[in-house]
């Protein structure tokens, strides 16, 4: 990478030129070193703040989207008598115009890969997620089988993880998602392992491993303080798996397509005050 390569190549200088300034050996050694350490940083601090701005301006655009699909939702419930499919069809439309313009955004990225060694897997990562949201799941599926932003899982956010389980489920691979939980639920202690908890009890339940699900959920609400685990544990204990919901787990727990979110309810018509008594 080219801020390993420059700093390479300013401690060698000073490594060379200093003792040809006659400077004693054990000082060149030292400025060497600080040399490469001072230029690695700096470099480094550069592109992380060129890259946070095209972020910034990433998550400014995707922000601004969302508030635009609150805003309908909010005047479609605010008028009743609407068409729920239609409304609900727009709004897909629109969610998937977001994610259309964040995976072109990527491609802005594109020019810091030479800069960074850790920039190509964010890269990979932010494209996986786009693309899951667009069911483009045969790149999905491409990019989950590269395994190259797996690697180093104390860098990792829950979420891709998460989509690998899922489709690991979905390609009928369930051995596969349960040794992907094992595998990765260490790293992701307390609060930030809900989502994994939340896949591998949802596949057990659909595959008819009830015990094996209720023994799981024992572990999450002990671990985790979401009520949504306690809820389907006492539904399991209760023999109710039809009533199994991971609703509770909001809109990331929805993006993963395993569980259909509720359709945007309108409000009731008021009915004439005064036949109301008001």
């Amino acid at each position: 990478m080219l801020s390993l390569l420059i700093s390479i190549l300013i401690s060698i200088a000073l490594f060379v030129g200093l003792p040809a300034a006659g400077v004693n050996k054990p000082t060149s050694i030292f400025f060497g070193i600080a040399g490469f350490i001072a230029a690695f940083y700096l470099v480094s601090f550069l592109v992380r703040k060129k890259v946070g701005k095209v972020q910034k301006e990433l998550q400014d655009s995707m922000l601004a989207g969302q508030q635009r699909m609150n805003r309908k939702i909010q005047q479609f419930q605010s008028k009743p008598g609407g068409n729920i499919k239609m409304i609900q069809r727009q709004l897909e439309s629109d969610q998937q115009v977001i994610y259309k313009e964040g995976l072109e955004f990527t491609q802005r990225l594109e020019p810091f890969k030479k800069w960074s060694m850790l920039m190509g897997r964010q890269i990979a990562t932010m494209r996986l997620q786009f693309l899951y949201q667009l069911k483009e799941f045969s790149q999905v599926d491409a990019i989950l089988a590269k395994g190259g932003i797996f690697r180093g899982p104390m860098m990792m956010e829950p979420m891709p993880v998460a989509m690998k389980m899922a489709r690991q489920y979905k390609n009928k691979d369930v051995p596969g998602a349960e040794k992907t939980f094992k595998r990765y639920i260490k790293w992701f202690r307390n609060e930030r392992g809900t989502l994994l908890y939340g896949v591998m009890t949802w596949i057990l339940v659909k595959e008819g491993e009830l015990d094996k699900a209720r023994e799981l959920l024992t572990k999450a609400k002990d671990a985790i303080s979401n009520p949504t685990f306690t809820h389907n544990w006492e539904r399991l204990s209760n023999d109710k798996p039809k009533s199994f919901s991971n609703s509770g787990l909001g809109e990331e727990w929805y993006g993963l397509y395993l569980e259909k979110p509720p359709q945007p309810k309108q409000q009731r018509a008021r009915r004439n005050a005064n036949a109301r008594g008001f």
